[in-house]
């Protein structure tokens, strides 16, 4: 095997020149509106529980959003598969532009969608069938423009090309939250929360235009066409990929000692915060936008900077130095989060701890998949406030037949059994309870919601950009990293594999796992522990069994 040395030709003698830039800019310009589209649904998770999962109770409602949102990445392996295939058999480009025509078509279905109390369940299954569509498309649109662009590549500068790829889906969140915080001043707030969350949803029809009319201009990627030319193409890809083991064994390493790790801290310094800000911590959600935006805007330069880094000293090292760093620092740091966002919440959590005091057994997990649990036993009725209000608490175990108590700093609060009420009679008392525990609350310090004005801003903004550095650690190589550990000829399928059982299923379940294990527990930092765990498992795996691979010459 021969090595590029000219630093302007790929392998198969193709000069660089002037078209690079236009390939750059295509590949980024569909991949950006993508993420656009996909990450819409997610920056709207909240909304979209009230629109469409009204239904059921509120964390179980916000739990399911959470659910539609991961079901997109549940099937992009799917998409890894179908597509990459059709991308090995018949071209990157092609394949990519069938892609985009489907993520587009599908986000601007979401925009005309009727909510619950319109059509009821029909708009949920509509939804989530939406966001099956996004998920296909995507796990077919990245990996062919990663692998399109770093077939164009000069030798040695792999990691830098690609880093525009991995720069998309940052963009892609960025010009979606821009896109909100536009709407969402344009047409006031009230107006936002009824019909203009529609908007953004809609305008994806017009970026898929543009972005149509940008891609078909361009040509195949010279090592496909060169391995067309010479006949050495896989005409079962998918065999070739996961049938025989040396390469499947290649797949798996890529996916838990690469993909993973990066999924997870991807999905927590960009999502998870997110969610964490609003959902928990109750920060207004225009002000969080525009915080993370701040955020996204000043570390985005720093997936070039370790895309190029990555060209000198390697993709390994970068990506399992930016796990192992989130793994030993997310907890230090979402605290630190609480402290600068909602410093009452902080103070009080200090000064007044909540427990609630139980029998086990009268406490169900505060998440109903079906809608049907009715939560009615004292520890639910304590148990479902405290969730709802984003309050962290511990559990006390109390006697078989007592009734559960919150404890609010020295403060008592007594439960009620509603089990033996009808439902017009439980939510008359509950609605009383409620007032008087959140009058407790209020009194130990607890508030309904953060204050605007006593947001620490800065200290929020340095917070989430070091969270975003750990993700343009671990994102800004990982393409090339995929791309140069297979064989051009079964290369759309291998890597967009791993990619997207990492991004689609360790990743995207996170938030959902994460509010969850929040929720069994009454913690409000117990959810970390996923996307640590997986980040260690990461930074194990890699270091026993990824190979570097920035001087492999992918055309031979």
């Amino acid at each position: 095997m021969t090595d590029r040395t000219h630093e302007g030709a790929d392998g198969g003698g193709h000069q660089v020149g002037k078209n690079d830039k236009l390939v750059i800019a295509a590949s980024s310009v569909g991949t950006v509106i993508e993420w656009y589209d996909f990450f819409l649904y997610g920056s709207l998770a909240t909304i979209i529980s009230a629109q469409f999962f009204s239904g059921v109770n509120e964390t179980t409602g916000f739990i399911f959003a959470l659910m539609a949102f991961a079901a997109g990445f549940a099937v992009r392996p799917f998409g890894a598969i179908v597509f990459g295939r059709l991308g090995d058999l018949w071209g990157r480009k092609n394949t990519f532009l069938v892609t985009m025509l489907l993520m587009g078509v599908s986000t601007f279905v979401v925009g005309l969608l009727p909510a619950y109390a319109v059509i009821g369940i029909a708009a949920p299954i509509i939804l989530v069938l939406m966001r099956l569509i996004q998920g296909l498309a995507l796990g077919g649109e990245y990996g062919g423009a990663a692998t399109y662009v770093a077939e164009h590549a000069p030798h040695g500068k792999r990691g830098f090309y690609t880093s525009f790829i991995q720069i998309t889906a940052t963009i892609g969140l960025l010009l979606s939250l821009m896109v909100i915080l536009g709407v969402r001043t344009l047409v006031g707030e009230e107006a936002f929360l009824s019909w203009g969350w529609r908007i953004p949803f809609l305008v994806s029809i017009l970026l898929l235009g543009v972005s149509l009319w940008i891609r078909l201009k361009l040509s195949e990627s010279p090592a496909f066409q060169r391995m067309k030319a010479e006949g050495k193409g896989s005409t079962t890809p998918l065999k070739d990929s996961f049938g025989k083991w040396p390469n499947l064994r290649l797949v798996l390493i890529a996916l838990f000692g690469l993909a993973a790790g990066q999924a997870v801290v991807w999905y927590a310094g960009q999502f998870y915060a997110m969610f964490f800000l609003e959902k928990t911590l109750k920060v207004d959600p225009a002000l969080a936008n525009v915080l993370i935006a701040i955020a996204l805007v000043l570390a985005t330069p720093f997936f070039i900077f370790f895309g190029w880094l990555s060209d000198k000293v390697g993709r390994k090292p970068i990506i399992l130095i930016g796990c192992l760093l989130a793994a030993l620092t997310y907890f230090p740091l979402f605290q630190g989060l609480t402290k600068a966002a909602n410093p009452q919440l902080a103070a009080a959590t200090a000064t007044a701890p909540v427990s609630v005091i139980a029998n086990p057994a009268d406490c169900n997990l505060q998440f109903d998949p079906i809608g049907t649990t009715v939560f009615n036993t004292s520890c639910d009725v304590a148990k479902s406030h405290l969730a709802k209000a984003g309050i962290n608490y511990t559990n006390v175990e109390a006697p078989a037949g007592t009734l559960a108590r919150v404890q609010v700093g020295e403060r008592t609060i007594e439960s009620f059994d509603g089990t033996a009420l009808g439902k017009d009679a439980f939510a008359e008392t509950k609605k009383g309870w409620d007032a008087s525990l959140s009058a407790a609350l209020a009194e130990a310090g607890y508030p309904a919601k953060a204050d605007s004005n006593l947001v620490n801003k800065p200290m929020v903004v340095a917070i989430l950009f070091v969270l975003l550095l750990y993700v343009t650690m671990v994102y800004g190589p990982i393409a090339a990293a995929l791309v140069e550990m297979f064989p051009t000829n079964i290369r759309y399928t291998s890597m967009s594999l791993p990619y997207h059982i990492g991004n689609g299923w360790f990743g995207g379940f996170l938030p959902t796992t994460a509010f969850a294990m929040v929720a069994a527990t009454g913690n409000i930092y117990y959810g970390l522990w996923y996307p640590i765990a997986i980040a260690v498992m990461t930074v194990i795996v890699g270091i026993i069994w990824v190979r570097e691979g920035k001087d492999v010459d992918i055309h031979a």
